[in-house]
């Protein structure tokens, strides 16, 4: 389950969260009662303007970079410790790893250097809650690990069933559905379709380092193309979330390999 940042901050004000749908989000969570969930939130209005101030997703190039860079961190460990409170709130035995702890980037690609942790919790019951990150690259110095790169890596390594991406939308639709008012939701897609589609989907309003939804739909295909089912919903929209986690028709985007 990708949590989207525009799900749970308010992306147009820095540093702010969107509790009551951060709160509402754990508990269809807790209702799904899905086994063997990872959980994974992006930066919203927390990670994206340090990172862009900063300039983080062009890699290490001159020391002024190194404040900015733990500054996005520890911003992101902050929305985290939140989110997860939440979970727990709810009963939920969630536990918050920095993903920059176990992985890193080779061309632009996200690693796992030791899955050992991971696997470890999720086979003593809890729910990891791993988030967008920065991390270490190996040809740049540091670079933006995304919340949409590590849900697609890990939903590949750990055999996953589905991706649960959710954004402030319903799904993907025809135009920019924040630009467009005719612009129409698309229910389904496989991967020939996707093709057609990257020229039409907008780049993102506010900051966003990793490309908005496009990012997402380039980063879905490694997993698609291996047969794990990915869908996109409106995280903003109560029960959307649940309906998805349980497999049950809902209103957003289903995408599959055929």
């Amino acid at each position: 389950l990708k949590l989207g940042g525009s799900a749970v901050t308010v992306k147009e004000k820095p540093f702010t969260p969107n509790e009551e749908n951060i709160r509402r989000l754990a508990g269809e969570i807790k209702k799904a009662n899905v086994s063997r969930l990872i959980v994974i939130h992006g930066g919203g209005s927390f990670g994206h303007p340090l990172a862009d101030k900063y300039n983080i997703a062009n890699g290490f190039t001159d020391s002024g970079q190194l404040i900015g860079f733990v500054e996005t961190h520890e911003a992101m460990v902050s929305l985290n410790r939140l989110i997860v409170s939440a979970l727990i709130a709810q009963g939920i035995p969630a536990f918050g790893m920095p993903p920059s702890s176990f992985m890193l980037i080779r061309k632009n690609k996200a690693q796992m250097l030791n899955p050992e942790p991971l696997t470890s919790a999720i086979e003593i019951g809890l729910t990891p809650v791993l988030y967008g990150d920065v991390a270490f690259d190996l040809e740049k110095g540091f670079n933006i690990l995304s919340g949409d790169k590590i849900a697609a890596l890990l939903a590949v390594k750990m055999g996953a069933k589905r991706i649960v991406m959710v954004a402030d939308v319903d799904g993907i639709f025809t135009n920019d559905p924040k630009a467009d008012p005719s612009a129409r939701l698309i229910r389904y897609l496989n991967l020939d379709d996707m093709q057609h589609l990257r020229v039409k989907i907008g780049r993102p309003r506010t900051p966003d380092v990793t490309g908005g939804m496009l990012g997402k739909v380039l980063e879905l295909v490694g997993p698609i193309e291996r047969g794990i089912e990915a869908v996109i919903v409106n995280g903003t929209k109560p029960d959307r979330v649940y309906r998805a986690l349980k497999g049950e028709e809902f209103v957003g985007t289903r995408i599959t390999k055929t």
